[in-house]
């Protein structure tokens, strides 16, 4: 094992950061090295789903991200819509599950990131753009109707937990002519340091989280929804809805 003054001293790091951080400077060596690893497993031809689930846990735990399940995860459920309050939110649920993804095109950008999950499969939209939009939704049918596992995020955006950002209906919509049952989970933590929201760089907010002492992430799964248990699809969105929105105990954490 590198030990760590060892590690910092091979990277040129501001003063202030390694000396001030000795373990972030560890954990963000570790992060970029099971970043590396993961993407070089799937260049030399490992599934890439299984690869993703693999780097999705190494990453947290080299950032000492703590998943807690609030309850067991029912089975049963193809799709799964997630609320969104970082850039870790989909690798907290990969991490529960590999399965297909869908992010927003900047993911494909972020450092450290974007070329593993690229290469491990990860499927992109532009959500501003409604092309991007369409082809997306074509291509989570495809996976659908093949029985893949798809994880969305149907807000598009992140929130500080505060409050649910309205919803791109599009993927559930989709799930719901397709008689796919989805499970809805809710994203929640004590932190202040996780939220990653609006004009945020994320290199900063990474360093933030090597910083903490622990970060803890909080899964609230909800019932498995099935599409025939609904009168009309807007009914089936508003149950998704539902429980994607914040409560007054996430609002207390938030605090």
């Amino acid at each position: 094992m590198i030990h760590p003054q060892t590690a910092e001293a091979a990277l040129d790091w501001p003063p202030a950061f390694h000396s001030a951080h000795p373990l972030a400077a560890w954990r963000l060596v570790r992060a970029l090295g099971r970043t590396a690893r993961a993407a070089l497993q799937v260049q030399l031809g490992a599934p890439p789903r299984a690869a993703m689930g693999a780097w999705a846990t190494d990453f947290l735990e080299a950032l000492n991200v703590q998943v807690e399940l609030t309850s067991p995860l029912p089975a049963g459920a193809p799709l799964w819509a997630s609320s969104h309050l970082s850039w870790l939110d989909p690798l907290v649920c990969l991490h529960l599950r590999p399965s297909t993804c869908l992010a927003k095109a900047e993911v494909a950008e972020y450092p450290l990131i974007g070329r593993a999950a690229s290469r491990a499969g990860l499927r992109y939209v532009q959500r501003e753009v409604a092309l991007s939009r369409a082809a997306a939704l074509t291509r989570l049918a495809a996976d659908l109707r093949r029985g893949e596992d798809v994880l969305i995020f149907p807000e598009g955006t992140t929130t500080r937990g505060e409050y649910l950002a309205p919803l791109y209906e599009g993927g559930l919509r989709a799930a719901y002519r397709l008689g796919v049952p989805l499970l809805p989970i809710r994203l929640s933590s004590p932190e202040a340091h996780y939220p990653w929201t609006g004009d945020e760089s994320l290199l900063p907010h990474l360093l933030g989280l090597t910083r903490a002492r622990r970060t803890r992430i909080l899964v609230h799964p909800g019932a498995v929804l099935l599409p025939q248990a609904f009168s009309h699809e807007h009914h089936w969105v508003s149950a998704i809805a539902a429980h994607l929105s914040p409560t007054a105990r996430d609002l207390r954490g938030c605090a």
